[in-house]
C-alpha cells in the first residue's frame, strides 16, 4: 500500500513541477500576464506558500525513500530443532531440485518451482526430454528422485513433486555414413 501511494505522490509531485516550470517560462517570456492581475496579492502570496510548502514536504519525502535501505525479504523455510533455527532459501530448494531431476536420463532444459505448504513443499518441474525416452518412466524417476532427495537432504516434508513436460527435444545425433 506504501509503495502505491508513493508512486502517486511521486507523480503528483511530477506533475506539479512540469506545470509550475512550464508557467514559468511561460511567465518569463511575457506569453501569460502575471497571476497578480487575477488575485490580490495576499491569496497569492499565501498559495505560493502553501504549494511550496506541499512541494517541500513531498521533496522530503522522496529524499528519505531515495536514501534509506530496503529490507529485502528472501523466501525462505524455517525450521527450529533443539540446537537452533535453520533457515534455507527458496532458491536453494530450486536448485537441489534441478540437481536431482537432472540425474534422470532423458531430461533436459529443467526449471523448478516451489510452492511452501502447511502440509509441505509443493514442486512444480518444468522439462524437455529426449525424443526416445519412456515419459511416464522419466516423469515417475524424476517426481521419485527429488522427493526423495529433498527429504533426505534437507529434512523437509515434500508433499508433492509435479512434473510438466514441456516439449520432446530432436535428437542430435548424427549418423555417420560409410561408403
Amino acid at each position: 500500500m506504501a509503495k502505491i501511494l508513493d508512486r502517486l505522490l511521486l507523480f503528483v509531485y511530477s506533475l506539479s513541477i512540469g506545470v509550475i516550470s512550464v508557467f514559468a517560462i511561460l511567465r518569463m517570456s511575457d506569453l501569460v500576464p502575471s497571476l497578480g492581475d487575477y488575485m490580490d496579492q495576499s491569496t497569492l502570496q499565501l498559495t505560493v506558500i502553501i504549494v511550496a510548502a506541499v512541494l517541500f514536504l513531498l521533496s522530503i519525502r522522496f529524499f528519505y525513500i531515495s536514501i534509506r535501505r530496503e529490507r529485502v525479504h528472501v523466501p525462505s523455510i524455517d525450521q527450529r530443532t533443539e540446537y537452533g533455527d535453520i533457515q534455507i532459501s527458496v532458491e536453494t530448494i530450486e536448485n537441489l531440485c534441478l540437481k536431482a531431476a537432472s540425474r534422470v536420463r532423458g531430461a533436459k532444459d529443467l526449471k523448478a518451482r516451489i510452492r511452501v505448504t502447511e502440509a509441505g513443499l509443493e514442486i512444480m518441474i518444468r522439462a524437455v526430454v529426449e525424443g526416445d525416452v519412456s515419459i511416464p518412466t522419466m516423469t515417475t524417476d524424476i517426481q521419485k528422485q527429488v522427493h526423495d532427495y529433498l527429504q533426505e537432504t534437507t529434512g523437509i516434508p515434500v508433499s508433492n513433486v509435479a512434473v510438466y513436460i514441456a516439449n520432446v527435444a530432436q535428437s542430435t545425433a548424427i549418423k555417420s555414413r560409410v561408403e
